[in-house]
């Protein structure tokens, strides 16, 4: 059996998504759109929520498809609140379509949305070596900073544990435990 980290359950969604995604860099627009997305709509709701729910949000976000997100009607919105497949949290629903817009800003001043959010770290990932669960940060002065950053440009919902989440899901931070057999795979 292989040694995973603290927070994978026996749930095969969560022993997939760490075993393939969880921080393994990502350095596409259309994936770290995708992945901040599903860390807004996380925030106060647990993982797996959002993991069930992935293929759902999928679907009516139009494969997290910023350019088409950005312009959605209100009738899309107001669509978008009657999907049980989804949360239907109008703040949250709001907000995607507000980052969709300031993502796409990002991209026109940096050439990419990858480019700079990976200038935060050099674009290299930073390696953590934290041995147990209390070690993990859920912020850091680095999350604190980006998510200053991000508001300033418009987002929404890009509290400084939402980015952390993020950081640590598109591999910005490998955040396995050393006990984690992903923690020397994820360079």
């Amino acid at each position: 059996m292989k040694n995973r980290c603290f927070w994978v359950n026996n749930d095969p969604l969560y022993i997939e998504y760490h075993d393939k995604e969880w921080g393994v860099p990502v350095y596409d627009d259309e994936k770290l759109f995708e992945f901040l997305i599903l860390e807004t709509f996380q925030a106060g709701l647990s993982w797996i929520t959002i993991l069930k729910k992935r293929e759902n949000f999928r679907k009516a976000l139009d494969d997290f498809d910023y350019l088409k997100i950005a312009n959605y009607s209100e009738e899309k919105y107001e669509e978008l609140l009657q999907d049980a497949g989804i949360i239907r949290n109008k703040l949250k629903i709001k907000a995607t379509i507000t980052n969709a817009q300031a993502f796409m800003e990002v991209q026109k001043e940096f050439g990419s949305f990858s480019k700079y959010i990976w200038g935060f770290v050099d674009g290299k990932p930073i390696k953590n070596k934290f041995e147990n669960r209390e070690e993990v940060p859920a912020t850091t002065e680095l999350s604190d900073a980006i998510s200053k950053d991000l508001k300033k440009r418009g987002f929404k919902f890009v509290g400084s544990t939402v980015i952390y989440a993020h950081m640590q899901a598109t591999g910005m931070v490998n955040d396995h435990t050393i006990d984690c057999f992903r923690h020397k795979e994820c360079d």
